[in-house]
């Protein structure tokens, strides 16, 4: 899926601000480039919309939260007004604006018991422009920063970056202390040669200095060592693939409006994209493997339930000669059994007697039936009330003996138990 990246202006939204936009494809690659007002930027259609926070209009804190706030996994992506109220109440003497008219952000996957960075911006800034993209038909899905603090431990823990014009150039120091943004000149040159200096005697090793291509003479004139060109549109994709997220709390529903076209946009990309295409062509032969896979199996089951089929209509017509249709085999063998048993003198398991002399073996002594009435090989006795335990464990033993018990009203039915 493309992405259309907008790095916003320090300045707030009018019908002749410049912004900076890159559209870029699914594989990372610049498309185009533009730097235009808002109207004549290009159309997000199907890309997903990305805003860059300037570094300017960034500041970095870093905080301890109080111990449990994210141990129920209740706040960490933000969306909690007491999440907000703890973070008000910590940075209160850090922020340079009152905190309600700041945007503040938590970092990705927060751990509990270890310091999390909170990023802050001006609200009013931030919704204006959000507003202005709304009202221009390219709605927000991610809005990340330009650049972020280095995570400490890897191995260039602290990186500048040169941008800007000659005329106005400025230097972004990203380093797991924070982000500092200074003017690109002779004094911070100084200072940072004395920072980096301290960073060097204690053995972490500075970044090299990436500078756009406008400010990569003043940027190698002023500071030594090897020098990286970045053009802005490549800083812009950069920024982009970071895991932060600015919109949290009060600007939740930018990020849920995210999710929903991210889902969206997912399912497009799988059907259409083509590097997903070998994936579409294993999902296929997957499923297809599957269904031939299925289609046998039940195949076989089938023959062999037909297999047992044909033995018991095979025993059915070997046994009794006399039957000529067969429709319910098992059945019918049953009813022709009560016949023989039946013209022989023998009782069969459908006639009274032997279903009393059954119940007179398995049945309770306080269970005299007071009434007894046999229809159609079924025996209903009328009996004193019996409790559920004695009914269940009457059954179990007449289910062992091919004989079903149930209650009806006041009467106890048996019957011979009806078996697949």
């Amino acid at each position: 899926m493309s992405n259309l990246i907008i790095t916003l202006p320090n300045g707030l939204p009018t019908t002749t601000a410049s912004c900076a936009a890159v559209l870029g494809d699914d594989m990372g690659a610049v498309i185009r480039h533009v730097e235009a007002p808002l109207a004549l930027l290009p159309e997000a259609g199907e890309s997903e919309v990305v805003v860059v926070v300037p570094a300017e209009q960034l500041s970095w804190h870093r905080v301890e939260l109080p111990k449990g706030t994210l141990d129920r996994g209740l706040f960490q992506d933000g969306s909690t007004a007491r999440l907000r109220t703890v973070l008000d109440g910590l940075l209160e003497d850090r922020l340079l604006d009152e905190p309600e008219n700041l945007h503040l952000a938590i970092q990705p996957q927060p751990r509990a018991g270890e310091p999390v960075w909170v990023a802050a911006c001006d609200r009013a800034w931030l919704r204006a422009w959000l507003q202005a993209l709304e009202q221009s038909a390219r709605p927000v899905a991610r809005i990340v920063p330009a650049l972020e603090p280095v995570a400490s431990g890897t191995t260039d823990a602290h990186t500048l970056h040169a941008v800007g014009t000659p005329e106005q150039a400025h230097l972004i120091w990203a380093s797991p202390q924070g982000v500092s943004v200074l003017p690109l000149n002779a004094a911070s040159a100084a200072l940072l040669a004395n920072a980096r200096g301290d960073v060097a005697q204690s053995d972490v090793v500075p970044g090299e200095i990436v500078a756009e291509p406008g400010v990569a003479a003043l940027t190698e004139h002023l500071l030594p060592g090897r020098i990286s060109l970045q053009t802005a549109a490549q800083r812009a994709m950069a920024a982009a693939r970071s895991g932060w997220d600015l919109a949290q709390f009060d600007l939740l529903s930018t990020r849920q409006a995210r999710t929903r076209k991210q889902l969206s946009s997912l399912g497009i990309s799988l059907w259409r994209a083509p590097h997903w295409r070998p994936a579409r062509w294993a999902a296929l032969a997957l499923v297809v493997v599957n269904l031939v896979g299925l289609q046998a199996w039940a195949w076989k089951e089938q023959s062999a339930l037909q297999a047992k089929r044909d033995a018991i209509r095979a025993v059915l017509l070997s046994t009794f000669p006399d039957v000529r249709v067969v429709v319910d085999a098992p059945q019918q063998m049953a009813r022709a059994l009560a016949d023989l048993q039946r013209q022989s003198g023998a009782a069969s398991s459908l006639d009274l007697e032997t279903m009393l002399g059954l119940f007179q073996t398995l049945a309770l002594e306080e269970s005299t039936p007071s009434a007894i009435e046999f229809i159609a090989g079924e025996l209903r006795l009328k009996t004193q009330p019996i409790s559920d335990a004695q009914l269940a464990s009457l059954s179990t033993r007449l289910q062992a003996q091919g004989y079903a018990a149930q209650m009806r009203g006041d009467s106890l039915v048996i019957s011979v138990e009806r078996r697949p």
